[in-house]
C-alpha cells in the first residue's frame, strides 16, 4: 500500500531553485533515505512533505487514513510536565476507554443490573465490544511501551518524575524522539534522529526502526545507522531526486558504476558537438556548403546535451601534515579524576598514547569524553592524577562545540590573523579548498551555519601542522562527502589521534584502538569499533557466566561478615533438630506397642470366627503401622540434616 506519492514537485526561495521535478513514493515498511549534500534541500523535502512549508508546483498525495509524525532536526520537547505524565498524553484516548471500562465494571457488580435482562444484555455487549477495541488498540501495553521506549532513550524510573523544564537541550530532543516513536504514525519522518544520541541508544534506534511496524523516512549522515536501517535510498542532488534500491553502501556502488558510465557517455557526446561545432565553423561562410553547415546548426541547437556528471558541485579538498615528529611517547594518563569545580565526572582514567596511534574514545553521554579532551589540552585543570607529554608533541584540538568561532570578524581574517605573515592569495586559496569563495570568505564567522564553522575549523587545523590532533565529534555538521574527505585526510596524517566520536562507521575506517570511558575509570580495546562492540560481547558473556556460579561460590565460601551469624543460626537449628528427634522417638515407642498390641490380639483364637472384629483390628493395625512408617521417615530426614550440621 501507497503511504506517500510526490509528482513533479518544484520549490524555490526566490530566484533560486531549490528542488526541480522531484518523484518520491514510499510503500507500507518501506525504510526510505534521503542523502545528498548539506543545502541539496533535504529538510525541504521533508518539511514540504509533512505539511510545514509550501511547494510551488507538483502534487503530494497521502491517503486520508495516514498519519504522519515528523521530527524536525534540532527539535526538542516543551512541556511543563514530568517526562511521564508527558508521555502518557499520546494515550489519552485508551486512558477514557480504560476509565469506561471500570464503569462498566460498576455496574455489572450493581446487582439490579440482573434484575432487567434489556440492561444487563445491554452493558455485557458494550462491555465486550470496547474490551476488544482496547486490546486491540494496545491498552493493555501502554505503560510498558512507555517504559521500554524511555530506558531506550536514557530516560529510567528515577527520572520519569522529572520536569521536562529542566531537561538538557540534548535530552529534550531524545524525548521529543521518544514521544514521536510511541505515537506510531503510519510514516515516521526522521530529520537527523541520531543527534544527542550515544552509540548505546543508536543501537536501541535502528533495532526499534528495524522492527516499526509503519513506513519510515530518514535524513541521517551517519553511514553505519543508515546500513542497518534503510532498504530504499534517494540522493537529492542538483535539484533532483535519483532514486537507488538497496542500504547506503549498495548506494554508493550503484551511484559509482553510474558515475563511470555517465563519464563516458559525456565524453562521446562532448566529441560528438565538438565535431558539429567545428563542421559548421569551416562551412556557414562557404557557399557550397552553407545549407548544410546551418542544418547541422539546428541540430546542435536542438539536442539536449549531457550534463557534466561533476556538475557544479564542489567538494573539499585538503590534508594535515606535521611540521616535526614526537617522540614515540605521546601521552601518559594515569588515575586522573576529571570534573568541574570539584564536581567529579569520572575517576580512575588511564591512556597510553604512541606514536601514530588512532584511538577512539567512547561511551555514553554525560561520562565525561569530552571533559577529558578538555583537560588533556588543558582547557581544564585535573581534580586528580596526573597527564604526561612526551617529547615534542604539538597538539591540535577541534572542539565540537567550536566555541572559539564566534568572533565579527571575517572568515578571512579569522585565518590571516593568526598567520599573519601568509600573503592574501594563500589564505584565499586555503579557504577554497574547504569550500569558501569568492564573496563566502567575507562572511562574519558568527554568521555561519554549523557546516561551514566546522570547515573552517578544519582548515585551522591544517594550518597548525600538529604531530597530535586531539578531535571532539569531528564529523558533526559535515555533509557526507565532507566526512569522506576527512576521513581521507586523516588515514593518510602521519601523526596521532585521539578522538570522540558516536560515527561507527567513522570509527571503523579511522580507529586502531578504541578506549572505553565510564565513571570509575578506562579501559582498551585494540582493534576498531567491530572489534570493539565483539569483545564487548564476548566480555559480557564470561561475566554473566561468573555471576551464574558466584551464588554457589558464596555458599562454599562463605566471607567473614556472615560467618558469626551463620554458626550461631546452625547450632539453633541442632538444639531445635535434637528436640524433634526426641519427641519422634518417643512417639514411635508408642506407636510400635499399639502394632504389637494389636498383632497379638488378631493371634487370639478367641476372634477367629468373628470377622467383624478381625476386620477393626487389621483396620487399626494397618493405620498404626502407616503412622509408624511416616515418624520413622520424618526420624531418618532429621538425623540426616544433623550430620550435615554437624560437619
Amino acid at each position: 500500500m501507497i503511504v506517500l506519492q510526490v509528482n513533479q514537485l518544484t520549490k524555490s526561495f526566490l530566484a533560486d531553485e531549490i528542488l526541480s521535478g522531484v518523484k518520491l513514493e514510499v510503500q507500507h515498511r518501506d525504510r526510505v533515505a534521503l542523502v545528498g549534500r548539506n543545502g541539496a534541500g533535504k529538510s525541504t523535502l521533508l518539511k514540504i512533505i509533512a505539511g510545514q512549508m509550501s511547494y510551488d508546483s507538483g502534487d503530494i498525495i497521502i491517503p486520508k487514513d495516514i498519519q504522519i509524525g515528523y521530527l524536525e532536526q534540532h527539535a526538542g520537547l516543551n512541556s511543563t510536565l514530568t517526562i511521564w505524565n508527558e508521555m502518557m498524553t499520546i494515550f489519552e484516548s485508551l486512558l477514557a476507554q480504560e476509565q469506561l471500562l471500570r464503569s462498566l465494571e460498576q455496574q455489572m457488580a450493581d446487582p439490579t443490573v440482573y434484575e432487567n435482562p434489556t440492561m444487563y444484555a445491554k452493558v455485557m455487549s458494550e462491555y465486550d465490544h470496547l474490551q476488544h477495541t482496547f486490546k486491540d488498540a494496545g491498552g493493555y501495553q501502554y505503560e510498558s511501551d512507555i517504559r521500554s521506549v524511555l530506558h531506550g532513550m536514557q530516560f529510567y524510573s528515577e527520572d520519569y518524575d522529572k520536569p521536562i523544564s529542566s531537561l538538557s537541550g540534548g535530552q529534550r530532543t531524545r524525548l521529543a524522539l521518544a514521544k514521536l516513536l510511541l505515537s506510531k504514525p503510519d510514516l515516521l519522518i526522521l530529520d537527523e534522529p541520531t543527534n544527542h544520541l550515544d552509540i548505546e541508544t543508536l543501537s536501541w534506534l535502528e533495532s526499534y526502526l528495524k522492527g516499526y511496524e509503519g513506513a519510515i523516512l530518514i535524513v541521517s549522515h551517519d553511514r553505519y545507522f543508515l546500513d542497518q536501517v534503510v532498504s530504499i535510498v534517494y540522493e537529492v542532488s542538483r535539484h533532483r531526486v535519483t532514486k537507488y534500491p538497496g542500504n547506503y553502501s549498495a548506494y554508493l556502488d550503484e551511484k559509482a558504476k553510474n558515475y563511470e558510465r555517465d563519464v563516458k557517455l559525456y565524453e562521446r557526446q562532448q566529441d560528438e558537438k565538438a565535431k558539429l561545432e567545428d563542421f559548421i565553423q569551416k562551412n556557414i561562410a562557404r557557399a557550397s556548403t552553407t545549407k548544410m553547415a546551418q542544418s547541422r546548426r539546428k541540430m546542435l541547437e536542438r539536442t539536449e546535451w549531457m550534463e557534466s556528471p561533476d556538475g557544479d558541485e564542489k567538494s573539499a579538498s585538503f590534508g594535515f601534515t606535521i611540521e616535526r615528529q614526537s617522540g614515540n611517547d605521546v601521552l601518559s594518563v594515569d588515575e586522573l579524576t576529571i570534573g568541574y569545580n570539584d564536581r567529579t565526572i569520572s575517576s580512575g582514567i588511564n591512556l597510553r598514547t604512541f606514536r601514530e596511534d588512532r584511538i577512539a574514545l567512547v561511551g555514553p553521554n554525560g561520562v565525561g569524553k569530552s571533559t577529558l579532551l578538555k583537560t588533556i589540552v588543558k582547557d581544564l585543570s585535573p581534580l586528580g592524577g596526573s597527564i604526561r607529554y612526551g617529547t615534542n608533541v604539538q597538539i591540535g584540538y577541534y572542539d565540537q562545540e567550536q566555541a572559539k568561532l564566534s568572533s565579527n570578524k571575517s572568515v578571512l581574517k579569522e585565518l590571516w590573523d593568526e598567520w599573519p605573515l601568509m600573503n592574501e592569495k594563500d589564505i584565499r586559496t586555503v579557504l577554497g579548498r574547504f569550500l569558501f569563495s569568492g564573496e563566502d570568505v567575507d562572511k562574519a564567522v558568527s554568521s555561519l551555519s554549523g557546516g561551514e564553522k566546522a570547515r573552517l575549523a578544519l582548515a585551522k587545523l591544517m594550518m597548525q601542522k600538529a604531530n597530535f590532533l586531539i578531535l571532539d565529534e569531528p564529523t558533526n555538521h559535515l555533509d557526507l562527502d565532507s566526512k569522506e574527505v576527512l576521513e581521507n585526510a586523516l588515514i593518510d596524517y602521519p601523526g596521532t589521534l585521539l578522538f570522540v566520536s558516536h560515527d561507527r562507521y567513522f570509527i571503523n575506517r579511522i580507529a586502531t584502538k578504541v578506549v572505553e570511558l565510564s565513571g570509575t575509570g578506562s579501559f582498551e580495546y585494540l582493534g576498531d569499533y567491530d572489534y570493539y562492540v565483539e569483545k564487548k560481547q564476548e566480555l559480557l558473556e564470561l561475566a554473566q557466566m561468573k555471576a551464574a556460579s558466584q551464588p554457589q561460590v558464596q555458599q562454599d565460601l562463605p566471607d567473614k561478615t556472615s560467618t558469626s551469624k551463620i554458626d550461631k543460626e546452625a547450632k539453633k537449628r541442632e538444639r531445635q533438630i535434637r528436640r524433634t528427634i526426641e519427641d519422634l522417638e518417643s512417639k514411635m515407642q508408642e506407636t510400635s506397642a499399639i502394632v504389637a498390641r494389636l498383632e497379638e490380639a488378631l493371634c487370639d483364637s478367641a476372634i477367629f470366627t468373628d470377622h467383624e472384629k478381625i476386620s477393626m483390628l487389621q483396620a487399626e493395625l494397618a493405620t498404626a503401622k502407616e503412622q509408624h512408617e511416616l515418624l520413622e521417615l520424618e526420624w531418618l530426614e532429621l538425623n540426616e540434616e544433623l550430620e550435615n550440621i554437624s560437619m
